[in-house]
């Protein structure tokens, strides 16, 4: 398995968040562990620039050839940026889940769903929580 880049935060549903210390506006993407047990992905759904998340809210998908996953927003907000490259090219997410396979952009502006840190998703994606 990918290592799990320690600046990030996550979800029990495999997504990761960036800049949850940093700032207002948060990157969202899913992680390599999602992306692996996803197989190839080969068309991705984000939510539209404009559109206001709710931490949990199921706010588009991803389709691999094995299956189709839901994603969640891991934060309340605003969508102020999609990511066109991955849906043009959606194989990003398996190549580079925490780089150019990046999801959308929420200008945080409410809740955030339960976060864990790099250590206690490990232990989520090893069976160990």
């Amino acid at each position: 398995m990918s290592s799990i880049p320690t600046e990030l935060h996550y979800t029990k549903e495999h997504e990761w968040v960036a800049g949850v210390d940093d700032g207002l506006t948060l990157t969202v993407g899913i992680t390599a562990y999602a992306s692996e047990s996803l197989g190839d992905v080969v068309y991705v759904q984000v939510p539209e620039v404009g559109v206001t998340v709710a931490a949990g809210d199921a706010v588009g998908e991803v389709e691999s050839t094995k299956s189709v996953s839901d994603i969640y927003a891991p934060v309340g907000g605003e969508v102020v940026e999609v990511n066109a490259a991955v849906v043009d090219d959606p194989s990003l997410i398996n190549s580079d889940p925490y780089g150019e396979g990046w999801l959308f952009r929420v200008r945080l502006d409410g809740e955030a769903a339960d976060l864990l840190s790099a250590e206690e998703y490990t232990a989520l994606t090893s069976g160990e929580s």
